[in-house]
């Protein structure tokens, strides 16, 4: 674990939005089914001061475009498009509206956040980590 937090601890230094990261994290969480994560990243983004409703509509963001800024939006199909690219591959049109939203350094960024938050989905689910005890700001920028 040790060395996964090392890694992770990257993330502090990017230039990407706390915010923006933990959107992100929340929804990789939902489409991996990891309830740790969830509980985490929803406090955080409560923290941060996200709205309830943006919470409650981030699983269905492409029907509520209007709660989404185009930078979100195109980060969260990113998210997507990269935790499913086993079977989906990465779609022109989500790698272009990426490509316009983000630098070449933020997008790498952004990767490397979303392959962090699968391996945390992964170790959670695989281990059982209860949800319900992180408190806001325990870990760093994005865990």
């Amino acid at each position: 674990m040790a060395a996964l937090l090392t890694a992770q601890s990257y993330l502090a230094t990017s230039s990407l939005e706390t915010k923006l990261l933990h959107l992100v994290d929340m929804r990789v969480s939902q489409m991996n089914g990891c309830a740790y994560c969830l509980d985490m990243h929803s406090k955080d983004l409560r923290h941060e001061g996200d709205t309830e409703q943006r919470l409650y509509l981030l699983s269905a963001w492409h029907e509520a475009r209007e709660f989404f800024t185009p930078r979100e939006q195109a980060a969260l199909a990113w998210a997507e498009a990269v935790t499913l690219v086993s079977t989906t591959q990465v779609p022109d049109e989500v790698f272009e509206a990426a490509k316009k939203e983000f630098t070449d350094v933020e997008l790498a960024d952004l990767t490397y956040a979303i392959t962090m938050i699968n391996t945390w989905n992964r170790f959670n689910v695989a281990f059982r980590t209860p949800a319900g005890s992180y408190q806001p700001g325990q870990y760093s920028k994005s865990a």
